[in-house]
């Protein structure tokens, strides 16, 4: 939070445009899953295989927690600084059973069609713990993330655990849990726009190149890095590209 020296992890970030509201007030959080909605189970079986990278009506035909004004949604990349969103609570969290790597294609944020940057994606990996911020938001801001995410990226469900402080009053532990169900987007390897694993050296010569219509590409990594040293986590992959990165082309971009 801009101003604070508290970390993110030893709080829970309430929406600045309802500062003066205490967090969660007037909220109602369901737990319980709509019996339509897709299990957590291996990326593979989840992922529909599709010819087009554009993800944006195959998500629109999910019905993940379907009923629900508000739905807790998970950010591993960009939406853990770049939530350009409005949003109810922001919490820092972990997913289990999933890591973060840079094997996805960028051809519309990142880079080109002709030169596609590197971006995070999550894959499976049994043990591993994935750190992030969840946001409650309301449904109907799916629509435009399902536009910003469209490059490859499908809905899953997923469970989230909070690593801030736990509430220590009654009626914000209500609505402040340990764990919740919600929706993070997720690309797999049956996308087109998917590059896949490569050598560090190769990684970080094609993000240092890449620019896009949201920016260089050497920015995103650096920006990823920097947020999660700021939420007291530790990503072996993010940090060797980063550090490799201004190692070898500190002249690459400059973080904002």
């Amino acid at each position: 939070m801009p101003g604070s020296s508290t970390p993110f992890y030893r709080m829970m970030v309430s929406n600045p445009v309802h500062d003066e509201e205490p967090p969660g007030a007037g909220l109602k959080i369901r737990s319980r899953r709509s019996e339509t909605e897709m299990p957590t189970t291996p990326l593979a079986m989840t992922t529909p295989t599709f010819r087009s990278a554009d993800t944006r009506e195959l998500n629109r035909r999910m019905n993940h927690f379907e009923g629900q004004s508000m739905i807790w949604l998970f950010g591993y990349g960009s939406l853990i600084w770049k939530a350009d969103f409005d949003w109810h609570q922001r919490r820092p969290a972990v997913i289990h059973g999933l890591s973060r790597r840079f094997w996805q294609g960028s051809h519309d944020h990142r880079g080109t069609p002709e030169a596609p940057g590197r971006v995070v994606t999550l894959v499976d990996e049994p043990g591993a713990e994935c750190l992030g911020m969840a946001y409650l938001i309301d449904r109907d801001l799916l629509a435009p993330l399902d536009l910003r995410e469209k490059n490859g990226y499908l809905r899953r469900v997923t469970t989230m655990h909070f690593v801030d402080e736990p509430a220590t009053d009654s009626a914000a532990a209500a609505f402040a849990p340990d764990s919740a169900e919600g929706l993070v987007y997720i690309a797999t390897a049956e996308n087109t726009a998917w590059l896949g694993e490569a050598p560090l050296t190769r990684m970080v010569e094609q993000i240092g190149e890449a620019q896009g219509p949201s920016g260089a590409n050497a920015d995103y990594l650096h920006n990823l890095a920097d947020a999660l040293r700021k939420l007291g986590g530790h990503d072996e992959h993010v940090f060797d590209l980063d550090t490799t990165l201004r190692e070898r082309m500190p002249g690459a971009a400059i973080p904002r």
